[in-house]
Formats: C-alpha cells, structure tokens, sequence
C-alpha cells in the first residue's frame, strides 16, 4: 500500500499536534471523498476511520506505558488482553495490518472494525460497523488506500496532543462541517455548539446529576454537560449522562463522540424514544433524571401518535396529544415525564409551540398552570442548518424558586445588539448566523438572575399570560418595536428656508430666460 512509510507524528513538546493542524488533517480526508459520495454521507466513513487510528494509537500507547510499568516486554504487553484498560484491539484490526493490505481494502476495514466491537463491550453494539466500507463502485481500493495512508500521516496518542481534549473538538468541528457541507440534510443530527452552550448554561447541571437526552443525535448537548462541570471545576466523570436515539448511523456517531471524549460510562441507547422508551427501571417504571436537555425534530409529522394513543405506557402525555403532523408537544411532555421531583430541563423549539392553538394551546395552557415554564427565550433568526426558522429555548422546572413560582421570564435576543446593554448577541457569517460567546454568557446570566431589562427581558406574571391566551410570543411581554427617528425641529425649519431660496433662485433664472426668449 503508498504511503506505508509515512512518519508519525513524534510525542515532543515541539511537536505537539495543535487544533487547527488535526482539524485541516481531518477535513482533508473528507476532500478526498468528493465526488464518490454524497456529502451527507462523509461522516459514517471518516469517523469509523478516525476512531480506528486513534484506537490504534492509544492501544499501542498503552501497551507501552504497561510494559514499562511491569517491567516486561512490549510484545508481552501487547498480546495480554488483561493488562489493557482501554480498547483491545486484536491482530486484524491492527493498523498495521491495514496498512498491509494492497486488495480488498474495504473488506479488510469492516473486519476490523467489527473485531473492535466484538472484543470491547462498549463498543459492542454495533457502533462501528453502521456503515460498509467494502464498496468498490463507490469506494475502490485505490481510494480506501489513500485514506489509510492519508490517516497514516499522524499519530493520534494522548502524548501527541496539545490537549487531551482536543480530539474530541476535532471531532466537533467535523460534525458541525459535516453539517455545513451537507446543508440541511446534515443539520438534522447537528446543533450549533454555541445554542448548546447557552442551553447548559441555563439548565447548570452540577456534579453527581443524571442527564438525559431523549433525541441524542450527534451527542453534544450530554458532552458539553460534562465539560460544564468542568469548567466549574469539577471533573468531566462526575456527572452521569444518558441518551437515546432512532437513527442508526447518527447513534453511532453519537457513541464514538461520547467514547472519544472519554466518557466511558455514558449510556446512549438505540430505537425510538416515543414507541421503545429504553431508559426504564427493573420495575419497568420510567427513569427519571436532574436535568433533561434537547433539540427533538421540529414540527415531527408522523410522530406515532396513533400507537401513543393505543399503547403508552408509562403516562408521560398527560396534558393531551397535540396533531399527528406535528409533534413539538409530544416531545416537550416526554421530557418533563422524564424529569425527577427537583429537575430542570432545556428544549429547543420551533416558535410555534409558543402560540398555535387549537390542540396544542389546550396542552400548553395546563402546563403552564401547573407552573413548570420558566423561561422563554427568542432566539435569531438563521442558528441552524435545516431551517433559516429563529426558534425558541424553552427552560422548564419542577422546582421553582419562590420568587420566579408564578412567573415566566420572557427573553428577546433576536436583535444583533441589545439596545440597552449594548451586548453583541449575534453575528453574520457568510452562510449562517452565530452567536456570540458575548451573547450566550449574556443570555444565561439574564435568566440566571432573572435580570429585566428593557427591549430584551421581563419577568412576566401568569395572569397576564392568561389574559394574552396563554400565548408564549415573546414580542407580546417584550417592547421589541424599532424606536422613531426623534425630529430636529429647528434643523427641519432651517432646510425648509434654504429649500425655499433655492426654488427663489430657481425662479429668477427661468424668468430670465424667459424674458429672453421673447426678445429674440
């Protein structure tokens, strides 16, 4: 196979493999499969491959440290299925041996990664092997063989990093690219990391909480919970995240993000969270959690409203069904059913939860009796991928504190630059907006501290949301109307006077002409 002596990348200090270097890597590969695929299918090949490297390369890491460790010889180490903590990874997944190989690349690949998962049972349930890389029309040896020798440029142990994290953030940066370059198919696995951030943020997850994400996707909203905890100076492990997700492909994506994170002891399930609710108790009763966080499908049609109504069996949508085309409150119920007597829990919504009527005003008028709604927040317009829609955060909680229990914190931030504070919420990129990191620190203290203030928050009262008609549009509690220009009276007489000797001396100057030519 080209490219079998490629030099790896050496563990020195000066040599260490920052961000940007691993992210172009990274893109690069994909680059290399234009044209054979479609782009909305590039992450089921690169991140199999990608987790085959570093697996390798933390497995050969790790067989060193244990040799020096104990003593003993490398070889030793490396056969002794025992002495590895991490992955195993047995002889024919080896990347060596994938290197080795001139035919049949593809057939080689998907035997590897299937040893993966038969001899790791973290892995075991088909995390890897999602996708078939023995596909000669679309992906011929030549190809497959550029790929391993493009991944065979770089070494991907901890020792070769700049950050132990920073192959998880890479792995982010390819999924939100990922989703860039497959347009709105591709955002449907994919949330903005900076609506994630301010998600978390607001719900604040704290050490020794469960997390739950009922439409897991690509996994992000469970890893940012846990990098959370983290930057409040805890450690990532000590929080407990779960999650559950229907698409096969995309649950594997979110698997292999959650593992490249380190985060072992995540639980992310398989299947239909509406029909096979999978997190349930040995007693068959519904696990609850401290905080649940989301971004379910937008206006879901065909959310199984008909099996719902015939079969549900743990109670979670007591307020009522809303339409079968559209299944925003379906999913906003499961997630306070999920939720424990103390939790708190963050949705991103299509705006028309907020005040569509019929069915699902008559679900979102109890609820809101029942004071769980917190807070609502206006989010701009253009975040995400498969919508130029601006969307909604709703936060709700089952555990108010006794100054917010009857209220609802109404937060406008679809303006650019908050007119009183001065706060860039947003800014345009070429092909999308983006919030700022100003903007989402902004946002969360808003509703952290239950700051009002004008054109952008305040804390409203049921009563008056009762006599709105249990309309949620945050426009309707917040002034988000454009101010007059203010008029300069004496600026507007004083161009009137000169407007008014110019038309004089318009005037003498046409009667001039005039008067000569008469005289001719």
């Amino acid at each position: 196979m080209a490219g079998r002596d490629q030099a790896t990348l050496p563990g020195t200090d000066d040599d260490l493999l920052e961000l940007a270097t691993l992210e172009k890597h990274l893109w690069a590969a994909a680059d290399k499969l234009r044209g054979s695929i479609d782009s909305a299918d590039y992450k089921n090949y690169i991140f199999g491959l990608l987790f085959l490297k570093r697996a390798n390369d933390r497995f050969d890491e790790e067989t060193e440290e244990v040799a020096e460790e104990l003593g003993i010889a490398e070889a030793t180490a490396r056969e002794d299925r025992d002495l590895h903590e991490e992955f195993w990874i047995p002889e024919r997944a080896r990347w060596d041996h994938i290197k080795g190989q001139e035919t049949d690349i593809g057939a080689a690949l998907n035997k590897a990664l299937a040893a993966i998962e038969d001899e790791n049972d973290a892995i075991a349930d088909r995390v890897l092997t999602t996708v078939d890389f023995n596909d000669k029309e679309r992906l011929p040896d030549s190809l497959l063989s550029d790929l391993v020798s493009h991944f065979s440029k770089h070494r991907y142990r901890n020792e070769d990093l700049e950050d132990p994290d920073i192959f998880g953030r890479a792995y982010e940066y390819l999924i939100r690219e990922f989703a860039d370059d497959a347009g709105k198919k591709g955002g449907e696995f994919y949330t903005p990391r900076e609506v994630v951030r301010l998600i978390v943020k607001c719900v604040n997850p704290e050490p020794g909480d469960r997390v739950y994400d009922p439409c897991v996707g690509s996994g992000g909203m469970l890893i940012y919970s846990a990098e959370h905890i983290r930057e409040q100076g805890g450690d990532m492990e000590d929080i407990s995240l779960y999650g559950q997700e229907k698409n096969l492909n995309t649950w594997a994506i979110g698997q292999m993000n959650v593992l490249l994170h380190e985060l072992y002891d995540a639980q992310i399930k398989k299947g239909d969270t509406i029909t096979d609710p999978k997190l349930v108790t040995k007693h068959d009763e519904l696990e609850v959690f401290d905080r649940v966080i989301a971004n379910p499908m937008w206006n879901q049609k065909e959310w199984n409203k008909d099996w719902v109504e015939e079969n549900e069996p743990y109670n979670r949508f007591p307020y009522g069904l809303p339409p079968s085309n559209r299944g925003d409150w379906a999913w906003i119920q499961l997630m306070i059913a999920s939720l424990n007597e103390t939790g708190k829990a963050g949705v991103v919504m299509d705006n028309g939860v907020l005040f569509r009527s019929r069915s699902e005003k008559k679900i979102r008028k109890p609820i809101l009796e029942n004071d769980l709604v917190e807070a609502v927040i206006a989010l701009p317009e253009n975040l995400f991928y498969n919508t130029s829609s601006p969307g909604c955060i709703l936060i709700l909680n089952k555990d108010k504190p006794e100054e917010r229990e009857g209220t609802v914190h109404f937060i406008y931030a679809e303006d650019q630059t908050l007119r009183e504070s001065d706060v860039q919420v947003f800014e345009e990129l070429s092909n999308q907006n983006q919030l700022t990191d100003e903007g989402v620190e902004y946002l969360a203290e808003t509703y952290q501290t239950g700051r009002e203030e004008d054109h952008h928050s305040r804390l409203v009262d049921l009563e008056e949301i009762e006599e709105n008609d249990w309309n949620l549009n945050v426009p309707r509690y917040v002034d988000t109307t454009e101010p007059e220009e203010p008029i300069d009276v004496s600026q507007k007489l004083r161009e009137l006077d000169r407007l008014a000797e110019e038309r004089a001396k318009t005037d003498e100057e046409l009667q001039q002409y005039m008067e000569e030519l008469e005289y001719r």
